[in-house]
């Protein structure tokens, strides 16, 4: 796409479009991958916060409608790769940064004139506590959405709402009580409930930062079981400090140690013929 993000208008944000795959079968073996042009391309990525240098050289091609898990241990590096994506880092002092690219869809996110706000509409972002805001669990997505949309009616409104839950499997639990306060789900649905909140804004990649830490496992389940199937249209990124879970849901992982990107691949490769001695070592719980 030829697009840039210097405009909030429909028209010129063809990458927020979201595009209409078969889903994705991971029963038995890994799918194989897409063919097609990678949604991030990340060349020789560098970062630093003020003289300390967070990343180095890092270089990963994210393929689109697949999930990709970042691995390794606390400090590496891996959330702030993945904040690169949709600049989520711009607003910590001192950060810069130091080197190499980073591509949506072929689009460069650091290039002058790029509008942030539509670049972050286009990259979703979940994080590790759910922070739905205290308000109804209605207006917890409706004020998502009218921030992009001004003027909306109510009844299209209430469609994007809807679908927006029904993606994330929240539907039939919250249906009768949209104007309940999000703050009285439990943790799970909260969680879904802001993985609605991202998909309302029909973004084309959904990332997400350990999101399943603070849950449990019948909740940290239902998440996985989200994420699979939304796949089939998403380009999922996910940074998880839980190597099961990373085995079960990826297709891509790449593993993170003091700031480099030391081996990114297939996720059977990785875990099963990991190319490199550190990978091998923290796979099988040497250290971490």
């Amino acid at each position: 796409m030829s697009d840039t993000f210097a405009s909030d208008s429909a028209e010129s944000l063809g990458i927020l479009e979201t595009l209409v795959r078969p889903a994705v079968s991971r029963a038995g073996e890994r799918e194989a991958e897409s063919t097609s042009a990678p949604m991030v391309t990340v060349n020789g990525l560098g970062v630093a916060y003020g003289s300390k240098t967070a990343l180095e050289g890092v270089s990963m091609l994210i393929p689109e409608r697949r999930i990709t898990a970042f691995i390794g241990p606390s400090g590496c590096g891996k959330s702030t790769a993945l904040r690169c994506f949709n600049r989520m880092n711009d607003g910590i002092s001192g950060f810069r940064i130091s080197g190499g690219t980073v591509l949506l869809d072929g689009q460069d996110v650091y290039a002058r004139g790029v509008n942030v706000t539509a670049l972050r509409r286009a990259v979703g972002m979940v994080f590790q506590q759910p922070n739905p805001f205290p308000m109804s669990i209605y207006d917890n997505i409706a004020l998502a959405v009218r921030e992009h949309e001004r003027g909306i009616s109510r009844s299209t409104l209430d469609g994007i709402v809807e679908q927006a839950l029904r993606q994330a499997n929240l539907w039939d639990e919250v249906r009768d009580c949209l104007t309940q306060s999000a703050l009285s789900l439990s943790g799970g649905q909260q969680q879904r409930l802001c993985i609605a909140r991202a998909l309302a804004v029909r973004p084309t990649v959904l990332m997400l930062d350990e999101p399943c830490a603070s849950l449990d496992p019948i909740s940290t389940g239902r998440i996985e079981e989200l994420l699979l199937e939304l796949s089939a249209d998403y380009t999922i990124v996910i940074v998880t400090h839980n190597l099961a879970q990373a085995q079960r849901i990826s297709d891509k992982v790449g593993f993170f140690l003091m700031g480099r990107l030391v081996e990114f691949g297939d996720a059977l490769q990785v875990f099963e013929a990991s190319a490199r001695p550190e990978t091998a070592e923290y796979v099988r719980g040497a250290f971490g």
